[in-house]
């Protein structure tokens, strides 16, 4: 444990000196993130987010894909606010519920953990936004994956939408035009949508999310002609027509548990494991060069990774006197 937590700090501390800094100021509307924000408020904060996220990834491997999910499907819905850490109460229907959430999306108690040390540190301070957005850089550190500076400042929203957790998060088995009409809503382009998918390098998905591709991809009872056919015979294996949904599989069956380019190199074999994943290699020219390129060059894709990580954290944040910290992360404070 002592030795993840003393990689994690000291690449942490490259940040300065690393090609993926990015020090420029996100704007928001009634105030600007930036990464200094906890220095004087709060100025162990950073530093207790990666303690834990480093003492959770010991115990549980599979903890910085899930921190990394949650980071990237709170920001798509109603931009970077923490809303999809609400429990249903009152007028809020928690988004946990939705479809993309529901049995899969993991780490709220982590976030608890988290916000409930610094609670202690400087109560009412960091926002449950903030953590999230700490928590998905710290936990692809900790992988192996690049730094960046975080723009810190948000807020945290007293609302959650179920309908935008439905509707805004790209699906698995939407089409490509779909997936990137998604993003662009967004705000972020085609080189995001690639680089930010090569985030599945870790993490795993549940058999349901890509079972039309092993036996009726087109509704004509035939499987995907994109999927390497040895691929889909192992996967078939516990992934049947029926029964076996939560039955989990890798992303990345290459280096599942490591921050690489291997998901790049798995598409170029037609051994991506969802049909989102393969279709950028299949679908689109443009991608299909990103992909080349990020599969032979690991820097060129955590380069971007890292602007783009950025990029998606700027989504509609709210700043100034917008939204609120949350003194607890679940539930919005007036539910005390």
């Amino acid at each position: 444990m002592a030795k993840s937590l003393n990689i994690l700090i000291a690449a942490l501390s490259l940040i300065a000196f690393s090609p993926f800094c990015l020090c420029s100021k996100a704007y928001g509307s009634g105030g600007y993130l930036f990464p200094q924000f906890y220095d004087h408020s709060c100025p162990k904060a950073q530093e207790i987010v990666q303690s834990i996220v480093a003492k959770a990834f010991e115990h549980d491997p599979r903890m910085p894909a899930s921190l990394l999910r949650l980071h990237f499907h709170d920001c798509f819905v109603k931009g970077c606010d923490a809303s999809i850490l609400l429990d249903s109460s009152g007028t809020i229907i928690s988004e946990k519920r939705s479809n993309p959430n529901r049995n899969s999306a993991r780490g709220f108690e982590l976030i608890e953990e988290i916000k409930h040390a610094l609670e202690q540190e400087c109560p009412e301070t960091v926002s449950c936004a903030d953590i999230l957005a700490l928590a998905a850089r710290d936990s692809t550190v900790i992988t192996g994956g690049p730094s960046w500076e975080v723009p810190l400042g948000r807020r945290d929203s007293r609302g959650a939408s179920l309908s935008g957790s439905n509707n805004d998060i790209p699906a698995p088995n939407n089409t490509f035009q779909t997936i990137l009409t998604k993003f662009k809503r967004q705000g972020l382009d085609l080189v995001d949508l690639v680089s930010l998918s090569g985030s599945h390098t870790i993490g795993n998905s549940r058999c349901t999310s890509f079972r039309q591709r092993l036996y009726n991809q087109s509704g004509n009872g035939k499987p995907d002609l994109t999927l390497s056919q040895y691929y889909a015979t192992l996967l078939r294996q516990r992934c049947p027509r029926s029964g076996g949904d939560q039955n989990l599989f890798f992303l990345d069956f290459a280096t599942p548990f490591k921050f690489d380019n291997h998901y790049f190199k798995n598409l170029i074999m037609y051994k991506g494991l969802l049909s989102s994943d393969e279709i950028l290699f299949t679908k689109n020219r443009e991608s299909k060069e990103l992909v080349k390129l990020y599969a032979e060059n690991q820097g060129a894709f955590f380069e971007q990774f890292a602007k783009s990580m950025v990029k998606m954290g700027n989504i509609s944040p709210l700043t100034g006197a917008k939204g609120e910290i949350r003194r607890i992360c679940r539930r919005v404070n007036h539910a005390y």
